[in-house]
């Protein structure tokens, strides 16, 4: 087992690292941004050391100040959570060439499936089902037009090295492509700094169906079953579930398969994600894969009774798969609700600034993922969520329950949240009864029957 591990990370992720760390009897070391100074991770961690300014691009995203921090505190592992630099392959072989462990899959394999061109190209010669699509990058809007007219529209153009919404444009017709087209380029080489797209068939309002995956080194590779992740605004999650309602067995039996397929045919190692896309009809097309802990890893966790980010480390110290994770099997039903510092009554507009009050939910079947506290100033610079909570029970309709009382327990001052907006997700009928897809929320909001829920405590006036 390792020594000392370094977090290239920060918020409730690199809480959560520590934690795993310190039941495992690892000691840590924590990097912070100028803006990160009080942050918990920074308080629980063994050691902590400052990387640079606030904004990302000068801190958490500095591949070499990272490194220089790892080896100042004289670490054998480094494990970088999930955003920033998880799925950066360079970042990754950099550590193997200076002997320190990236808690993940190797360099090459998060090269070849960060590119979703060549992750498709992967899929396909597995034998797993992609959406029809591009052949490669698309080097122009011509070009774009000429596939689009062939696979009908509408379709999806998709920066290659995208994530969390980012570089990705809806075209209905040759008008939008072409304007899309150009957009996506633009937004992909200022986020991602690689502005190639590509193009697939866009499946109107599916349903978006991941698979945990994880392997070690031992040539022992598994699913633990599958998280609904449709509920989603802008292409971004914000409340998923493990299992899905919209499953049956077979197909769970089907995707979880073609799952493990295509992880073992890349030499897939440690944890990972294989996103689905699947129609009406129970059709399913993949659509990338995430080579890092996911956020929402916490429902897997509750369902299967197991710790994803220790078997990370473990796997990664070389041990074999637990014997409790390889042969796991689903006992309860867990729901996670994405809290962040917006304001859903004003168009989701960011929230950042110190929280006056501080109050969250627990009780039997509740968890709460979280960095905050009172007094805690939520900075400007970096993604807005400030926590998770996910509940569990026996059913779905137990863990949906506590979802809501949870909720309404949840009590925070001095910034806005997205919680008014979760409970009136949990109240809806349609979600109650898991007749839900990825244009659920955009429906919801349109609806006259929408009304935001405020959290019912009323704690600290």
């Amino acid at each position: 087992m390792f020594e000392k591990v370094l977090i290239a990370n920060r918020g409730e992720i690199a809480l959560r690292i520590i934690r795993a760390c310190k039941e495992l009897g690892v000691r840590t070391l924590a990097v912070f941004s100028d803006a990160d100074v009080d942050s918990l991770h920074v308080q629980l961690a063994d050691e902590a050391i400052c990387i640079g300014a606030a904004p990302s691009s000068e801190s958490y995203l500095k591949v070499e100040r990272i490194m220089s921090a790892a080896e100042i505190g004289d670490v054998d592992a480094i494990h970088p959570g999930y955003g920033f630099l998880a799925e950066n392959a360079h970042f990754a072989e950099v550590a193997e060439s200076c002997k320190i462990k990236f808690i993940g899959p190797p360099s090459h394999v998060i090269q070849r499936m960060g590119d979703k061109d060549l992750a498709r190209a992967c899929a396909r010669n597995a034998g797993v089902p992609i959406t029809p699509g591009s052949d490669g990058i698309v080097p122009d809007d011509k070009e774009a037009a000429k596939i689009a007219k062939k696979i009908g529209y509408p379709v999806m153009i998709k920066a290659v090295a995208g994530g969390g919404g980012r570089g990705m444009r809806a075209a209905h017709n040759e008008s939008s492509l072409i304007t899309g087209f150009h957009s996506a380029r633009m937004e992909a080489e200022k986020a991602f700094g690689n502005g190639d797209v590509y193009i697939e068939k866009l499946l109107i309002n599916p349903h978006h169906i991941e698979f945990q995956i994880i392997g070690d080194s031992h040539g022992h590779l598994i699913h633990l079953g599958e998280r609904d992740c449709s509920i989603q605004r802008r292409n971004q999650k914000v409340i998923e579930e493990c299992p899905s309602p919209f499953m049956t067995p077979s197909l769970r039996k089907k995707m979880g398969n073609a799952a493990v397929k295509l992880a073992k045919a890349i030499g897939y190692e440690n944890a990972g994600t294989i996103e689905f896309l699947v129609d009406d009809d129970r059709k399913f097309y993949f659509m990338e894969m995430n080579t890092r802990i996911q956020v929402e890893h916490t429902i897997t966790e509750e369902a299967y009774g197991c710790d994803l980010v220790k078997e990370q480390i473990r796997i990664a110290a070389g041990e074999p798969l637990s014997k409790h994770i390889a042969h796991a099997e689903p006992r309860l039903h867990a729901i996670q609700c994405r809290i962040n510092a917006e304001d859903p009554a004003m168009n989701f507009q960011p929230s950042p600034g110190r929280i006056e009050f501080y109050y969250a939910p627990g009780g039997r079947g509740v968890r709460i993922d979280s960095h905050a506290y009172t007094g805690y100033t939520v900075p400007p610079y970096y993604d807005s969520l400030i926590s998770k909570i996910i509940t569990a029970g026996a059913s779905r309709e137990s863990a949906l329950n506590r979802m809501r009382r949870a909720l309404d327990e949840y009590y925070v001052t001095g910034i806005k949240t997205t919680v008014p907006f979760h409970a009136a997700i949990m109240r809806s009928g349609e979600f109650r009864d898991g007749k839900y897809d990825t244009g659920f929320v955009e429906r919801m909001m349109k609806s006259e029957k929408f009304q935001l829920v405020p959290p019912s405590a009323k704690l600290h006036e």
